[in-house]
């Protein structure tokens, strides 16, 4: 059996599931995932109706909320979608681009928003221009209500002189520091503040037909603004010439091959291979897809086990493994057990990419938990389910493991706790 094969399924994918074909060409197999249009099926849940559902639990406070209502529906649909999609490589880049541009449940009333927001604002730019992506980004409801942009008002501007409101610098803070040029780019605070400035007015219509953003002028800052030696004009034009000049900023550049490189080939990138993807962005324009083609070129991309799964990777590695074709009820309660809720970062920085943020004693120790619970619940072969999910990779002494446990649950435990089951 093909070692790249599997390492494209692992690596690039979401796992290999079942025992379905494996790819006789890896690179092609990922390259072509870049090539062609996202396939149908995928969860394309609507931001309009995540509004009216969040409008309504304001006004009608029903019980159940609405909005949980929502992010049951979109949840289930987004678990499933990564257990049968054929473009697991495409879905993999649209987690990655999702948790870089963390939106979070803990931030606000937004169960009815995130499933919308991956589906509107991430989904769609995957393979296209970094800087649409960040445009769709900034004006979408859920991001404008998670960092309180909604809320920012122009001192200066007719409604700030009327109310006493100001800027809220949430937005333009994490927009630098984290989706754009980094920390250590060299931005200020001053940079922060002209920042919010030029993005107030960015708000929502919750009255709308369908509602979704609205550039609100009387409440925008008056005046031009300058940003990291740049000056931009007043109006919704201005911040969106402002988003255009971050998103193809050389320090932006190197922020999202810095991510990419950390994802799909080491915890601690290797300068050179940054280089190299910064270098595509910066000779392409952004483009994602050029981006995310480079990475696959990446010698160490394929070098089997050297990046540890995250709970989310895990559970769905696991539930294709086992062929699991639906997301079963106990999803979401498996995700808190292990440690990382769906659409619940705790800070706007998302979840760690590193092994160090997942392999706490008491965080592997639930893992061995979950495999076990899990493992109850298949009726598999263990040494087949070993052979397919893991081929060439599967460790003599695994499968030694396997074959001498007392229980067919016990053997697939030790199979989806193995080591090498667990990195990617």
């Amino acid at each position: 059996m093909d070692t790249a094969a599997f390492q494209a399924l692992a690596r690039f994918g979401l796992g290999r599931r079942g025992s379905e074909p494996l790819p006789t060409d890896p690179r092609g197999w990922a390259l072509d995932q870049l090539r062609e249009p996202g396939p149908a099926g995928a969860p394309a849940p609507d931001t309009a109706a995540g509004l009216i559902a969040l409008r309504t639990d304001r006004r009608e406070k029903p019980k159940p909320p609405l909005s949980r209502g929502l992010f049951l529906r979109d949840s289930h649909a987004f678990l499933s979608w990564a257990l049968t999609t054929p473009a697991p490589f495409r879905e993999r880049l649209v987690w990655f681009w999702a948790n870089h541009f963390t939106v979070s449940l803990r931030g606000g009333p937004l169960g009815g928003l995130v499933g919308p927001f991956i589906a509107a604002a991430i989904r769609p730019h995957v393979t296209g221009r970094f800087a649409d992506m960040l445009l769709a980004v900034m004006r979408h409801p859920a991001m404008l209500i998670y960092l309180n942009n909604a809320a920012s008002i122009g001192p200066d501007s007719p409604v700030g002189r009327r109310t006493g409101r100001g800027l809220n610098e949430n937005l333009a803070r994490e927009s630098l520091e984290l989706h754009t040029v980094g920390l250590g780019s060299g931005f200020t605070q001053t940079d922060v503040t002209s920042y919010a400035a030029i993005l107030t007015g960015w708000s929502i219509n919750f009255a709308g037909d369908p509602p979704g953003f609205l550039f609100r002028r009387f409440a925008h800052e008056p005046g031009a603004h300058d940003l990291l030696g740049r000056r931009f004009p007043p109006g919704e034009e201005g911040g969106i010439a402002a988003l255009r000049f971050l998103a193809n900023h050389p320090a932006t550049h190197a922020h999202l091959a810095r991510e990419m490189v950390r994802h799909f080939v080491a915890d601690d990138p290797p300068p050179a291979d940054v280089a190299r993807i910064a270098g595509v962005l910066a000779g392409t324009g952004g483009d994602l897809g050029a981006a995310s083609a480079a990475v696959v070129a990446l010698p160490g991309a394929w070098r089997a086990g050297t990046k540890l799964r995250s709970p989310q990777d895990l559970l769905i590695a696991s539930l294709r493994a086992l062929d699991v074709g639906q997301a079963p009820k106990p999803a979401l309660y498996a995700l808190r057990l292990l440690g990382q809720p769906l659409w619940a970062a705790p800070q706007p920085n998302g979840w760690g990419d590193r092994a160090a943020d997942w392999a706490a004693p008491e965080a592997m120790l639930r893992r061995v938990e979950f495999a076990y619970a899990i493992a109850g619940r298949v009726p598999h072969d263990p040494s087949a389910v070993a052979d397919a999910a893991l081929g060439p990779r599967l460790r003599p002494v695994t499968s030694t493991a396997i074959a001498r446990a007392g229980s067919r649950r016990d053997a697939l435990a030790l199979l989806l706790s193995s080591p090498e089951f667990q990195r990617r």
